[in-house]
């Protein structure tokens, strides 16, 4: 007989003063113990435009029918 065992996961959210060194190494002991998923945190649009702007992924167009001709290359 094979029975499945179901893992249950829960989102928490922390807000804490990094300068705390106390909570910094508390945190730091659990992420090692490896039972915990850290997802990176999410960039707004924002950021990533200007991410998009620092790493020359912009561009420009002289008008309408540059710009489709620069999408169909």
């Amino acid at each position: 007989m094979n029975i499945k065992k179901q893992t249950i996961m829960t989102t928490i959210t922390l807000n804490y003063d990094a300068r705390n060194k106390n909570i910094s190494t508390l945190l730091d002991v659990i992420k090692n113990l490896g039972a915990v998923v850290i997802d990176a945190p999410h960039k707004s649009g924002l950021d990533q435009a200007l991410e998009d702007v620092e790493k020359g992924r912009v561009y420009t167009a002289k008008d309408a029918k540059s710009l489709i001709a620069q999408c169909l290359q």
